[in-house]
């Protein structure tokens, strides 16, 4: 089981006027522990009023760096980012877990790769990771961002990236579309939609030529642009995506309502974690195996509770579940019977799950 430990945080500062970037100083004998490829994230956790919070927040250095910085967006009533954005000082401690998630692909030093980026706000966090590592390590790659935002002020990392693009001079193209903020070029102009999709494949890539495509950001724009990548030829596997989820669509509430309509009362469950069996019987204050665990005691790992980091993550050894929501696991992991704990609803009268995966 993947553990949390006491980072001191090494600095932290407004990267914009609603996002802080933290660093985080990592002691010579976790680096081999605390080693990330580019795309993955940390698990933060803090006790705020008393209540134990955790986040994930993608990293946004590069391995290459020798640093663990990641940026964190004020959301609205958000607990940890008013946490991180209002109250963090340096030389604080948060507990950290440490880095996980697939998001990204491997580095191919000879290869000659041809990349997409999209990424909407925060969303590029784990992208400029990918961009520094992928850039710096493939002479021979290059790489192209489509970078959407409200307004220009509110573009995150932007000196960093426009470094980038002088760094490696015609290697890296940018575009930046506002929502907000007239731009001189009308494709420019508010957010992405199918026609401008369209657009950019007849007029700055081409298809046939691109690699591997990574869009960071809501489910919508997320799923919109795979579609339209697809019908323009891609095929999904070079599709890779990253989640923001900001609430549930129509789609979600109902698959979460037939999982539900399954549930079975008083399911008898046995969690395996760390060598150790812990027993427990389902109750009907909760309707997914995490929450009820945690209530009865385990100490299990979480983080964002919502079907998206995987964090969670356990196989079913006997027994039948319902998943509400599943954002992270692939379908050979969901046909191996690995799921999301936090999304879990048990559908039989005993259930063995087993979190040491």
């Amino acid at each position: 089981m993947a553990k949390f430990f006491p980072l001191k945080v090494n600095d932290v500062y407004k990267e914009t006027e609603d996002c802080s970037v933290v660093s985080f100083e990592i002691p010579n004998h976790l680096k081999q522990e605390f080693s990330y490829t580019p795309g993955q994230h940390l698990t933060l956790k803090k006790i705020i009023n008393g209540e134990d919070v955790r986040r994930s927040y993608s990293l946004c250095s590069s391995p290459l760096d020798n640093e663990w910085r990641v940026a964190v967006k004020q959301i609205f009533e958000g607990k940890f980012s008013t946490y991180i954005n209002q109250e963090l000082k340096k030389d604080e401690v948060i507990e950290v877990m440490p880095p996980s998630g697939d998001f990204g692909v491997d580095v191919d030093e000879k290869a000659s790769k041809n990349y997409l980026f999209f990424a909407a706000g925060s969303g590029i966090t784990p992208v400029l990771s990918m961009l520094k590592t992928h850039l710096a390590k493939e002479p021979n790659a290059n790489c192209k961002l489509f970078y959407l935002n409200k307004n220009a002020k509110s573009i995150i990392f932007k000196e960093e990236i426009e470094q980038l693009r002088n760094q490696f001079f015609g290697r890296l193209e940018i575009f930046y579309f506002l929502t907000r903020e007239q731009r001189d070029i009308e494709l420019l102009n508010g957010r992405f939609t199918p026609a401008k999709i369209q657009q950019l494949a007849s007029q700055v890539f081409d298809v046939e030529e691109v690699n591997d495509v990574f869009i960071c950001g809501p489910e919508e724009m997320i799923f919109m642009i795979q579609n339209e990548l697809v019908n323009l030829g891609l095929h999904k596997k070079q599709i890779h995506f990253e989640l923001f989820v900001s609430g549930l669509s129509e789609e979600d509430k109902k698959r979460a309502e037939a999982a539900m309509a399954k549930r079975k009362d008083g399911t008898q469950i046995t969690i395996l974690d760390g060598g150790k069996e812990f027993h427990f019987a389902m109750t009907k204050d909760y309707d997914n195996i995490l929450d009820a665990a945690l209530a009865a005691g385990a100490d299990l790992p979480f983080a964002c509770k919502g079907g998206v980091c995987s964090t969670c993550k356990c196989q079913v050894k006997k027994g039948n579940v319902e998943m509400k929501l599943n954002y992270a696991l692939e379908k050979d992991e969901v046909a191996q019977n690995y799921v999301l704990s936090c999304q879990a609803v048990p559908t039989s009268e005993n259930l063995v799950v087993d979190f040491d995966v």
